[in-house]
């Protein structure tokens, strides 16, 4: 098993930190713009994309703050979390993603979260 590569990336959001933490938090939220489908229970999140599955536990979240979730399948500490942070001064919303991938795969997952926040920045109305 290689060692994932740790990356983070950031997505200016116009919208409210509550607003957006419920379209990363709940399974109807992240069914807009995540994957085609989710479906939770308890802390087991089902992820449905062209009708294959992955599970991911909800280790921690923090209400308008973060969620942060780690695949079934991992064998490693990896994880990815959305976190939402607002700027004390000019109160722009950002959502800032902290996510792991092949070494050689980190420039098509950053590009996969792009398209992704794109379609949850649609759904949120925002620029």
């Amino acid at each position: 098993m290689s060692d994932k590569t740790k990356f983070q990336i950031e997505f200016v959001i116009q919208a409210s930190p509550q607003l957006l933490y419920q379209y990363i938090s709940t399974p109807s939220g992240l069914s807009e713009w995540y994957a085609d489908n989710v479906n939770s229970r308890g802390e087991m999140f089902t992820f449905i994309w062209d009708g294959s599955e992955e599970q991911a536990k909800l280790l921690k979240r923090k209400s308008d703050e973060f969620v942060k979730f780690a695949w079934e399948e991992n064998e490693d500490d990896s994880f990815f979390e959305m976190r939402i942070i607002v700027d004390e001064i000019t109160k722009d919303v950002s959502l800032f993603i902290t996510d792991f991938a092949e070494e050689d795969e980190v420039d098509e997952a950053k590009m996969l979260w792009e398209n992704q926040i794109s379609d949850l920045k649609q759904v949120l109305g925002s620029k």
